[in-house]
């Protein structure tokens, strides 16, 4: 009998041009949960679909229970008890939650699909996990969290052995992070396998017993949790030293670029207050649900504030519409790259010019030299790592997505750039890339504001820290005295009256 409920051995995968995988390899023991972990474009998304057969491997053998198994297909692995939760639910909104969790393996009698008998086993399924809404909820009414509940539950209900979770925590808030972390822990101890892909180190610590690292599709080592560092973690990962994740630079602060003042929207946010400098990282931060965004949004022009008064250069503006904000120089990087930030099927070049493409249309013909030599030109400047500007965005890593972003905002005139979640579902190596690029613009004197639900990163990289709660302000804190606690505690409403109370 094989001390692992899963191994993989020597596993390679090819597609057009590019070695996926390189002679990988894995081993998973019963009732563990196993980290695997690797900068975006690693090989673990193809190496999942290698073990639950979407992918078939050109080289290596794959071994369940110690049994040497070949799957034709996704059906094959799902019968030998592999399921996978990814990242963004693969469900169908229209259809109810048991709709959802029996699909393509829906309880029959007779030739005749058992309704009755498919809710009660999915609100069984359902009652192990505390849920809390039944198996007659339609999928769309979900939040995500919940969503993936709804994919765990589908995964128990064929019995699986081993659960592979794909970046199951990148949309959850701390307080649904908590509760993922219960349900793993409950699936543990009824002897569930569990592979558990994330690029937070925290999902880590707290879940995982050992962690294999795979970098440039190549398997680089597996460690025990316990005994490795972070410092020796990252280098697995990247192949070099990040001495400062957080490098940022020491800029001269300059002149007020933006101010808002007692900004108010019913139901969202309440009597805002904060301003940003020319060479100012000003962070906003909170839990999720803070009201964090809907503030920017107002300024933008995405939405319009009941109350209060924007100011831009000490000069009072009335931004009705986003186009607006980008002529008078404020520019919002959305939290979704992928649906707000960019049109994923067009090439990076087109992406970057995109707000600017007025400026090459001469009597209805585009000068595209002029706009590919600036779209090339500022893509380099982000270090954005693509084949060239006519790749599509959707062929590229998150990291690097958010690097055509910026350089989408670089291709005008701005003075206030606002990131919202900058790094969000991205790798440690890009992590510190971005965070380059932040420190960059804030010694070229943009104003700068820093949406961000990660500690560190407010920690590491603002000069001022203001914190919501509940739709208000509750602190301002700068960067020489914030802690993790004081930051925790405004964005829990402990704080309101003590140090740093709002300013």
């Amino acid at each position: 009998m094989s001390e692992y409920v899963l191994e993989l051995k020597g596993i390679t995968k090819i597609f057009p041009g590019v070695k996926a995988l390189n002679n990988v390899q894995f081993q998973l023991k019963p009732g563990e949960v196993h980290a695997l972990m690797g900068e975006n474009g690693a090989g673990k998304s193809t190496f999942i679909k290698v073990i639950t057969g979407v992918h078939k491997a050109e080289e290596g053998e794959m071994y369940l229970f110690g049994q040497k198994v070949d799957f034709k297909g996704p059906k094959d692995a799902q019968e030998a008890g592999i399921a996978a939760v990814y990242q963004h639910p693969t469900s169908y909104p229209h259809l109810t939650v048991a709709e959802n969790i029996f699909m393509g393996h829906e309880i029959k009698k007779n030739h005749m699909i058992q309704w009755k008998a498919m809710n009660e086993e999915a609100n069984k399924l359902l009652k192990q996990l505390n849920a809390d809404f039944d198996s007659t909820a339609e999928m769309g009414t979900l939040s995500v969290a919940q969503q993936q509940m709804v994919e765990i539950a589908k995964a128990l209900s064929t019995n699986a052995k081993i659960v592979i979770l794909d970046e199951p925590t990148a949309s959850l808030t701390k307080r649904e992070s908590e509760e993922l972390y219960r349900i793993v822990d409950q699936l543990r101890e009824k002897g569930v396998s569990i592979i558990f892909i994330s690029h937070r180190f925290e999902d880590m610590y707290r879940l995982a017993s050992r962690v294999t690292v795979f970098r440039d599709s190549q398997y680089i080592g597996t460690y025990d949790v316990d005994g490795i560092t972070n410092a020796d973690l990252i280098k697995a990962m990247v192949g070099r030293e990040i001495k400062d994740l957080f490098p940022k630079p020491e800029v001269k602060i300059g002149d007020e670029m933006l101010r808002i003042e007692h900004l108010s929207r019913t139901g969202y946010f309440k009597d805002v207050s904060f301003n940003v400098h020319a060479g100012e990282i000003v962070g906003l931060t909170g839990l999720v649900g803070a009201g964090r965004t809907e503030v920017v949004e107002s300024v933008c022009g995405i939405t319009r504030p009941d109350e209060g008064k924007v100011y831009l250069e000490g000069k009072e503006v009335h931004i009705k519409q986003p186009s607006e904000a980008m002529e008078k120089g404020i520019i919002l990087l959305p939290e979704d790259r992928q649906k707000e930030g960019l049109i994923m099927s067009w090439g990076l070049g087109r992406n970057v010019t995109l707000p600017t493409i007025s400026k090459y249309a001469k009597k209805g013909f585009n000068d595209e030299k002029t706009e590919r030599d600036l779209a090339k030109k500022l893509l380099e400047e982000v270090d954005t790592k693509a084949v060239d500007i006519f790749q599509p965005a959707s062929s590229l890593s998150g990291g690097n997505q958010q690097k055509v972003v910026v350089a989408k905002a670089l291709s005008q005139e701005m003075k206030v750039v606002i990131m919202d979640e900058p790094t969000k579902g991205v790798d440690v190596g890009a992590k510190a890339e971005i965070y380059a690029i932040m420190g960059d613009l804030a010694k070229k004197g943009y104003a700068i504001i820093l949406i961000s639900s990660e500690m560190p990163e407010i920690l590491g990289m603002a000069d001022r820290i203001v914190v919501m709660c509940n739709g208000r302000k509750t602190g301002e804190l700068d960067r020489g005295e914030a802690t993790q606690e004081m930051i925790l505690e405004l964005a829990m409403e402990k704080g309101t009256s003590g140090k740093g109370a709002a300013k």
